[in-house]
């Protein structure tokens, strides 16, 4: 219960009421903006809110808001340049703390021999399978294929990177339906991609890109699918 009342005030506090006006403020003034502070106030008065004004949870709500402004500043300094990189530290370091004060001063006992359980280190290696190694994989499968793609699709502009997300994310998608034992619906996934490859497919000059789209949805399809069936096999 303490745990949610946490992370409801952290929500709120972080991306419910604070407008996007603070956030370049922050950015611009960095230690010295105002709603630096205002914001760890907020949070302050969230966590008393959603603990009811307990003073026993005082402490509590000391060290959250204090390192939450701490945090906060130190992210405005940008110590790693990559944005996207910083948010997730940001929010892993919030969470971090979140969950020290849970487990000190809660029943709420963590035993990490069950975090670190066999089947918790199978889907890990599993994911690791279907997101980075298979795309390298795949990367080097098309690698025959390269000079013949690129002639076919110079004249098309794409977002850099998208279709290696593309693929990871379906190769998520197809391996939590294969544990779910949800055939149909990785039927549906299949049906869906078709549909927005038409364009690229009803456009391309030559069949050579419509034969690399079909492979390369296939293969990932199917290494998806051996990943998640072998999952299965092993935990269950």
């Amino acid at each position: 219960m303490l745990v949610l009342k946490l992370l409801i005030a952290h929500v709120l506090g972080d991306f419910v009421l604070q407008p996007n006006k603070w956030v370049k403020h922050k950015e611009r003034k960095k230690w010295a903006s105002k709603y630096l502070y205002i914001h760890t106030a907020i949070h302050a008065l969230l966590l008393l809110i959603v603990l009811g004004f307990q003073i026993k949870y005082l402490w509590k709500i000391i060290i959250i808001s204090i390192s939450h402004l701490v945090i906060d500043g130190i992210k405005l300094l940008k110590p790693i340049k990559n944005s996207r990189i910083l948010f997730f530290a940001d929010q892993i370091a919030h969470l971090t703390v979140i969950g020290l004060v849970v487990r000190q001063w809660s029943d709420l006992n963590i035993d990490f021999s069950t975090v670190v359980s066999e089947q918790n280190l199978l889907l890990v290696l599993s994911l690791l399978l279907l997101t980075s190694v298979t795309s390298i994989v795949l990367k080097v499968v098309f690698s025959v294929w390269n000079k013949e793609i690129e002639e076919v699709s110079k004249e098309d502009s794409s977002l850099k990177n998208a279709g290696k997300y593309i693929g990871i994310l379906e190769r998520l998608f197809v391996f939590a339906f294969v544990v779910l034992n949800q055939w149909q619906a990785i039927g549906f996934l299949l049906a869906a991609k078709s549909v927005f490859r038409f364009g690229d497919l009803t456009k391309a000059k030559d069949r050579k890109l419509t034969e690399y789209i079909l492979v390369g949805t296939l293969l990932s399809f199917g290494i998806a699918i051996v990943i998640g069936l072998t999952y299965q096999y092993l935990s269950f």
